[in-house]
């Protein structure tokens, strides 16, 4: 029963921590500059990118980004990528990451 209890801990650790160096550092820096450039921000700004990590594996994660920028595009692709349920539905999973992220980290 402990070995079960300790791989389902170390699964859930490697989920959290299977987002490269790179998009942590992009999420912190976006989240910096949308919430001041301070130490404490940086702080918070880790917390976050960390809760999300939690929350949803990080092919989810660029997959959201994706549809998210794509979803300002102008025309029938525009409009696919606001409209198609499986794209909203990933979408809404990252709003309830952040909203998580911003109850424990904020």
């Amino acid at each position: 029963m402990a070995t079960l209890a300790l791989t389902l801990l170390v699964a859930v650790d490697v989920l959290a921590n299977d987002y490269p160096t790179e998009a942590r550092v992009d999420y912190v820096l976006g989240c910096m500059a949308a919430n001041g450039n301070s130490y404490l921000t940086m702080q918070k700004c880790s917390c976050s990118i960390d809760v999300i990590a939690e929350h949803l594996p990080y092919e989810t994660y660029e997959q959201v980004d994706t549809v998210m920028s794509m979803q300002d595009q102008r025309g029938e692709l525009g409009v696919l990528f606001r409209t198609e349920r499986g794209m909203q539905d990933q979408v809404q999973a990252l709003n309830q990451a952040q909203a998580d992220a911003n109850l424990r980290c904020f």
